[in-house]
């Protein structure tokens, strides 16, 4: 069965890293997109960015822009989330999607992805 875990999560102040990590199992990594998507307390759920693992093509949501940075590893059928300059804002739980179309739009960020793992809570204090 499809298992997307994520892990990375954790307490931070306000400008420093972290990075996410979701390993995929349970279907064929090569053949899907991959998404984080976030939500914090009494907020809708947001999308932060995809990447398509046939051409590595990504995009990302305003708010991350330029701070944020996806990339997979296709061999440990992982997929990161590379977060720098963190903001009190960015806490939330983020948990990793994967999309059986093998192609990333807008559309994915805000619909979600067919596929969706349990997240792992990231803190940004001030």
């Amino acid at each position: 069965d499809v298992q997307l875990q994520a892990s990375g999560g954790g307490l931070v102040q306000a400008g420093e890293s972290l990075r996410l990590s979701c390993v995929a199992s349970g279907f064929t990594f090569g053949t899907h997109a991959f998404g984080w998507f976030r939500q914090a307390p009494g907020k809708e759920r947001e999308g932060v960015s995809c990447i398509a693992s046939s051409d590595s093509s990504t995009i990302y949501a305003d708010s991350v822009k330029g701070r944020f940075t996806i990339s997979t590893d296709n061999a440990k059928n992982t997929v990161y989330l590379q977060m720098d300059s963190l903001k009190p804002e960015d806490t939330a739980v983020y948990f990793c999607a994967a999309d059986r179309v093998n192609y990333c739009s807008d559309f994915d960020l805000q619909y979600g992805m067919d596929y969706r793992g349990k997240g792992t809570l990231v803190t940004v204090s001030s």
